[in-house]
């Protein structure tokens, strides 16, 4: 029996509910009896982007729980874009946590996930066992200036946090960068995110859709099948990209709201993972504050720190044993 077929048996065994969290019903996947490992994805993801993490685990032991976040997969997407701050998400998934009738968990964030992480670990410390979290850093707010303001003076309107800011208002729905991706392929599209290895900061041209005229075939690496593909392809195709593309709108309000934890520390027992090939391990001064000291005064509680060789952006994705283990034995510590 092939890999691809054992990994099909195995995927069956994932039991799916939907539940009413934080007044949205939320898509859950879970598997496992034990102690709880609450992953939380990022973009262009969806709970699926964590199978072999809760595959493995839940052999191990544990009971794997993934959810949809609020806009993507599954779950309900409100449809205004100021419903997708910090606040909500977190609180979706605190909600989630009581409604299942757990206090700890062990929690597991990659690339938006992570900055949800982080909030969680911020606003509610007590509901968290130890933090693994993947490709973005925690750090500290600049009160001076807003991030999405910062960011445009940095790499200019192109760079994709600054398109994804874009929104007008159209027969009183809200529409932005999602109408731009809506004319592309979304095979393709996805496609250009997941197997991207150019640790540049990826810019977006004004007329982003006249890239894939002519753009070559893509071809799907070893750690990724069709399968794959197709299903993140059939869920971003039925719900496009609006509510991930809020996240994204909710920066500066977030960095509003929370001006409250201005200089606040992270206090749970974290191990954090980056790819050597990692966009947002190449943005300007991220190298420097994480192995420099910054990241360990503001993350006390920072055991671990691993740079994956030749790895990109969706490690827990292309190199999942590895991350299986680096998940594992770092949550067995407590």
């Amino acid at each position: 029996m092939s890999n691809h077929n054992k990994m099909s048996i195995y995927m069956e065994k994932i039991q799916h509910k939907n539940i009413k969290v934080n007044g949205i019903n939320m898509h859950v996947a879970e598997i496992g009896e034990g102690p709880v490992v609450l992953f939380v994805h990022g973009f262009p993801e969806l709970w699926y982007t964590r199978r072999h993490q809760m595959l493995y685990i839940s052999s191990k032991g544990y009971r794997a729980i993934t959810p949809d976040l609020r806009g993507f997969g599954d779950s309900e997407a409100p449809p205004s874009s100021t419903s997708y701050m910090a606040f909500h998400v977190v609180g979706d998934l605190v909600c989630l946590l009581d409604s299942l009738g757990l206090d700890k968990v062990f929690l597991v964030g990659h690339d938006w996930g992570a900055i949800i992480s982080w909030y969680l670990c911020l606003f509610r410390p007590d509901r968290i066992k130890a933090l693994v979290n993947m490709s973005v850093v925690y750090k500290p707010r600049n009160p001076s200036v807003k991030p999405v303001d910062l960011t445009r003076h940095t790499f200019g309107d192109d760079f994709y946090i600054c398109r994804f800011q874009v929104i007008y208002i159209c027969r009183l729905q809200e529409i932005g960068w999602e109408a731009e991706f809506a004319k592309v392929d979304i095979k393709k599209l996805l496609a250009s995110s997941y197997f991207q290895r150019d640790p540049t900061p990826p810019m977006l041209p004004k007329h982003f859709a006249n890239v894939f005229q002519h753009a070559p075939p893509y071809t799907i690496p070893s750690w990724f099948t069709q399968q794959d593909l197709d299903y993140f392809a059939s869920k971003y195709h039925a719900t496009g990209f609006a509510g991930p593309l809020n996240y994204y709108r909710c920066f500066d309000l977030n960095w509003e709201l929370c001006a409250t934890w201005t200089g606040s520390k992270i206090m749970v027992p974290v191990k954090f993972i980056v790819g050597e090939l990692d966009l947002v391990y190449s943005f300007p001064g991220t190298k420097e504050y994480i192995h420099g000291g910054g990241f360990k005064e503001l993350v006390p509680g920072l055991e671990n720190i691993v740079v994956m060789e030749g790895a990109a952006h969706f490690i827990n994705q292309e190199k999942p044993q590895e991350i299986n283990n680096h998940i594992y034995d770092f949550i067995t510590k407590f």
